[in-house]
């Protein structure tokens, strides 16, 4: 039975966008705002059949709109699949096999933990069907299960109050890509007016997309990166992001980033509906630390700090890049596809060096069609240089 229908429930997932413009980005959340539902659930009220999430007896909200109907069926993303493992602490690697394998084995398994502990409540994040295609009528999706305290921060408001920040900065910026999926938004901004010489760091590098020289355009320009989950996958952050402009690499320096974590109290049962004072001083706070963390991060000092700390190291010649190429990738927990597309874009690199290999897993990420995939390897590129520089 299973399989077939197993797969139709986990395809099932909010519109997302990868390199996208942020006014494209704001309409899919602009339209995703009208379809969330967030409710706070006894594990009594929850049950799973046939693969789905059925809730049961949780009150309606009634409101100058209408009427919300929580009850129904939802049908789980990969990511609530997640959080029901992590709640129930059912290992994830046998709740995706009673996915894939044995659906009846899994609802026996998830009915029987929830029923352990009928009180425990839970937050459950979803999307109304709306009628959305391959949606039948009364049908939502389930985007994650999370703790009873988990404090909302919703994309599209982030967004929003995050940009203000970035106004209230007095930087000009440009926004160069945007990506949402299931599990995180990003948004990627730099600064062109900050920018920083590093010929050592470029030096005999070529663009692997266009073969344009590094020694010809040896500037980095400042930049960071906002993020955002929805769903239990992270904080709010703000990743100060250096961009080789040469071939437009980003590098991420997550020892510095600003964080806001969905951290708050417990929260009463039932449609969870916030009050615009609280909405309107939480972002406020989000405007704030944003603007904040723009001033230090676009600023020639800082980096130009940060270059000269990856010269130290990037200059450490390579003389077995497949060798150096499997400790990097092994070290840091890279997979057999994006190591074998790292050693092809570190020899069309040509620089034959730790700040090479560097430069190669930047370019790589660019090339991925999954954007968390992306941004992880992104945030892998300073741990490959110090890896790559000390090996052998």
């Amino acid at each position: 039975m299973t399989q077939q229908f197993a797969e139709r429930v986990t395809a099932v997932a909010p519109t997302g966008a990868r390199n996208a413009g942020v006014e494209d980005l704001a309409r899919i959340l602009e339209d995703q705002q009208g379809r969330k539902l967030d409710v706070i659930a006894a594990a009594s009220a929850l049950k799973f059949h046939a693969g789905n999430l059925h809730v049961e007896g949780v009150e309606p909200l009634f409101t100058e709109d209408g009427v919300t109907t929580v009850d129904g069926i939802y049908r789980p993303t990969a990511v609530a699949d997640e959080g029901v493992a992590d709640k129930l602490r059912i290992p994830l690697a046998y709740l995706r096999r009673m996915r894939a394998d044995n659906v009846p084995l899994l609802d026996e398994n998830v009915n029987a933990w929830l029923r352990q502990e009928p009180e425990r409540r839970f937050m459950l994040r979803a999307f109304r069907g709306d009628g959305a295609p391959g949606m039948t009528p009364g049908e939502g999706v389930a985007r994650a299960l999370l703790s009873d305290s988990y404090k909302r921060m919703d994309n599209l408001d982030l967004l929003f109050a995050a940009l203000e920040g970035v106004k209230e900065s007095g930087h000009p910026v440009r926004i160069t890509g945007c990506d949402l999926t299931d599990r995180r938004m990003y948004v990627r901004v730099e600064s062109e007016a900050v920018a920083v010489q590093a010929r050592e760091l470029l030096r005999g590098y070529r663009s692997p997309f266009d073969e344009r020289s590094g020694d010809e355009l040896p500037m980095v320009s400042a930049g960071f990166v906002i993020t955002n989950s929805e769903v239990g996958a992270g904080a709010y952050t703000l990743t100060p992001r250096a961009v080789i402009r040469v071939c437009c690499n980003g590098l991420t320096m997550a020892k510095d980033v600003m964080r806001a974590v969905h951290l708050g109290g417990k929260q009463d049962d039932g449609v969870i509906s916030w009050s615009a004072e609280t909405q309107r001083r939480m972002l406020q706070v989000i405007t704030s630390k944003t603007t904040d963390a723009v001033r230090q991060f676009l600023s020639r000092e800082y980096l130009g700090a940060k270059v000269a700390e990856m010269e130290e190291a990037a200059g450490k010649r390579i003389a077995d890049p497949t060798k150096t190429i499997e400790h990097v990738t092994k070290t840091l927990s890279i997979g057999a596809e994006a190591r074998e597309s790292i050693l092809a874009h570190f020899v069309r690199g040509g620089q034959m060096t730790a700040g090479g290999v560097m430069q190669a897993v930047t370019s790589t990420a660019q090339t991925l069609a999954d954007a968390d995939q992306a941004a992880a390897l992104e945030a892998a590129a300073l741990p490959a240089l110090a890896a790559a520089a000390s090996h052998g």
